[in-house]
């Protein structure tokens, strides 16, 4: 089984594995860093830089607390350095004027560093020493990459003189190219006939890695130009936990032919070892529908409705001027219907009310109607899209950073720069939901409604607005029972002054809840309707089921794993590749850690040539195995030969030297 998370570098394994407990994190810091009774310091200042180191090491927030001052000196006598999320936020006095209330960040953590001023015999203040330190936290201290975002570790004087990014890019050229700082990217290219490069796929270690976690639906779109000559960029896109558009891949392609599609979905299954998406959202672009067809056959391939709805304006133009009420009939065929049987009606009555009985363009969108009807496709898991504005989205974003002037070499570092931004407000996202919870719309208590509670716990606060939004809702449901079966109970759930009924089919044995409006199977929450049931049958958690992993605050430290089964599909070149990548990264991690320190530097030295005499010892030990399943299969192939040639009688075979050589073969 290979781990997809070593395919990260070491800031991005430390944001996805478990949650360590404090004693684990000693283990991986510095002794020096951690506090210990009776330290001293010349200085209260010295004790608070001492105390923010260990912080940073930690992963959490420092903030001065109580402190007593000499009334003669007007120097503190003690000093209480805490953690940032120490004690409780004090009740606001515009609690009922305020419509939405700032996450709640203090959790009262006990952990503290308290330092008590020595007298000396002048009477005079003397040194600080450390007389009681708590390093207990009770919530997740924050990863290595993320301690820059804790306020009181965002320090940058002007003494610094330069740039974060130009700092980076100083040091990337100092250790001979940005590789040398644990970059990992991949970059594929398809040359034509003529051996020059007519198309480019890159991705790097992190959208291989979100891709992982992330790539269930995808879209794609091809609409921005790089070139004068219009050479477009393709880029694969998705959402992630915190509703956030994600890059899984971009190309440089050459055309838009089915060949070329092809080669990329091809070229993109392959870096991500295998994996297809479930879903993937596209434009009406007849070459892209049949590379996929062709290359993803077992992938849900839908339309852009947002495209849908601008063709059907260009070639019913005339249509929706003279009638004001089509377009708003047409979108309700696309979104509005939960059954078939309604769509068809609906779709029937429009064509008939508006004489387009003979309109070619109708006629053709109708039938490819699976990839764009909603009622089609809402038992399939979308991530709330139902159109390509993401990847769009994405177009208006490039402009700011790529020109079409620039060089091939120019647009990757430009596109690097866009990457580095999105990843830094997606680590920003990571952080904040990390250290803080989000405040609930309304009172918890009014509603008695503590599977809210539960889903602040788990979902991201983007999440957790819909939620919110399907929780409000529910409490403007009326619900009766329709019909009861064994342990099934199917319910009508209708809302307030609405004449449009709902259906829910609830079992008793596993708590499950099935709505016709198919909310859950399409977004990944729990409908307002669903929700309207399992209150009524007094279930205020979240069932596990129906909690999908994507949108929870954890979503990233699941394990993705590769099976064999998938292993053996992929092409040994790629696999060769994929486990150099990787052991490249591994090393390159270890020998900029194992630099800063003589003693690091030994052990590492040590370490890595006893692994080579490991790894040596391996090929010789599978050269010795080799050999040995060589001269079985000669020495059995000998014994056939050798009965065959001394038999006399069928069935009776003699015993020759040649058959004792055989049975010594496979003992």
């Amino acid at each position: 089984m290979v781990d997809m998370n070593n395919e990260n570098d070491f800031h991005d394994y430390m944001d996805t594995r478990p949650s360590e407990n404090i004693d684990e994190i000693h283990a991986r810091i510095s002794k020096e860093l951690i506090p210990k009774i009776n330290m001293e310091f010349e200085t209260e200042e010295a004790a608070h830089k001492f105390y923010l180191s260990y912080a940073k090491a930690v992963g959490f927030g420092v903030r001065l607390s109580k402190a007593h001052k000499d009334t003669k000196t007007c120097k503190n006598l003690d000093r209480i350095f805490c953690c940032s999320r120490q004690g409780e936020r004090r009740p606001d006095t515009r609690d009922i004027s305020v419509i939405s209330h700032r996450s709640l960040t203090r959790c009262n953590c006990s952990a503290e560093m308290k330092i008590n001023c020595r007298q000396s015999n002048t009477n005079q203040a003397g040194n600080y020493r450390i007389v009681r330190f708590i390093a207990e936290h009770n919530h997740d201290c924050v990863t290595p990459s993320k301690t820059h975002l804790i306020r009181s570790h965002r320090r940058m004087t002007i003494s610094c003189g330069i740039a974060q990014r130009e700092t980076m890019e100083l040091l990337a050229k100092q250790v001979g190219g940005p590789e040398y700082l644990g970059a990992n990217k991949m970059r594929l290219g398809d040359t034509g006939g003529d051996d020059l490069i007519t198309n480019i796929f890159w991705a790097d270690a992190k959208m291989r890695s979100d891709y992982s976690h992330f790539g269930d639906v995808v879209c794609f779109d091809t609409t921005y130009r790089k070139h004068k000559d219009g050479r477009p960029i393709a880029l694969f896109v998705g959402v992630n936990n915190h509703k956030q558009t994600t890059i899984f891949g971009a190309a440089l392609l050459y055309d838009e032919t089915a060949v070329t599609f092809s080669w990329l979905f091809d070229t993109f299954a392959a870096t991500m070892l295998g994996k297809k998406p479930q879903t993937i959202l596209t434009d009406q672009d007849k070459a892209m529908s049949k590379a996929l067809a062709a290359r993803w056959p077992e992938t849900y391939h839908r339309l852009c409705v947002w495209h849908i709805n601008q063709n059907t304006a260009i070639h019913l133009s005339n249509v929706f001027s003279q009638y004001k009420d089509f377009a708003k009939e047409f979108s309700s065929c696309i979104y509005d219907y939960e059954f078939e049987d309604e769509f068809i009606d609906a779709w029937d009555n429009m064509i008939e009310t508006y004489g387009l009985q003979n309109n070619e363009w109708l006629k053709g969108l109708f039938q490819i109607k699976e990839k764009w009807a909603l009622v089609y496709g809402r038992e399939t898991f979308c991530a709330d899209m139902c159109t390509t504005q993401r990847s769009e989205s994405m177009n208006s974003v490039i402009k700011k950073y790529i020109s079409y002037k620039n060089e091939l070499v120019e647009f990757f570092e430009h596109f690097e720069r866009l990457l580095n931004d999105r990843r830094c407000k997606e680590s920003r996202a990571d952080f904040y939901t990390s250290q803080s919870v989000p405040s609930l719309l309304f009172p918890v208590q009014i509603l008695k409604c503590w599977s809210q509670v539960h889903a602040a716990m788990i979902y991201t606060p983007k999440i957790l607005e819909l939620f919110q939004i399907e929780v409000c809702l529910s409490h403007d449901c009326d619900v009766e029972v329709c019909s009861e079966n064994d342990t099934k109970i199917e319910f009508q759930v209708t809302y307030h002054g609405k004449h449009h009924h709902h259906y829910v089919t609830y079992d008793s044995t596993d708590a499950s809840v099935s709505c016709s409006c198919k909310r859950f199977e399409f977004v990944g929450i729990l409908c307002s309707h669903a929700l309207k049931v399992l209150n009524f049958k007094k279930i205020v958690k979240i069932p596990d089921q129906y909690i999908k992993k994507r949108w929870v605050k954890t979503a990233k430290k699941q394990i993705v794993k590769v099976g064999e089964e998938d292993m053996n599909q992929i092409d040994p070149k790629d696999l060769l590749s994929y486990r150099y990548r990787e052991l490249c990264q591994i090393h390159s991690k270890l020998v900029s850690r194992a630099a800063e320190s003589q003693k690091a530097y030994e052990i590492a030295k040590l370490g890595l040539l006893k692994l080579l005499e490991q790894v040596e010892e391996t090929f010789e030990l599978q050269k010795k195995y080799q050999y040995t399943l060589m001269t079985r299969f000669t020495l059995l192939n000998l014994t056939d030969l050798g009965s065959t040639r001394n038999t006399k009688d069928k069935g009776k075979f003699k015993k020759t030297k040649i058959s004792k050589s055989a049975k010594f073969g496979n003992s």
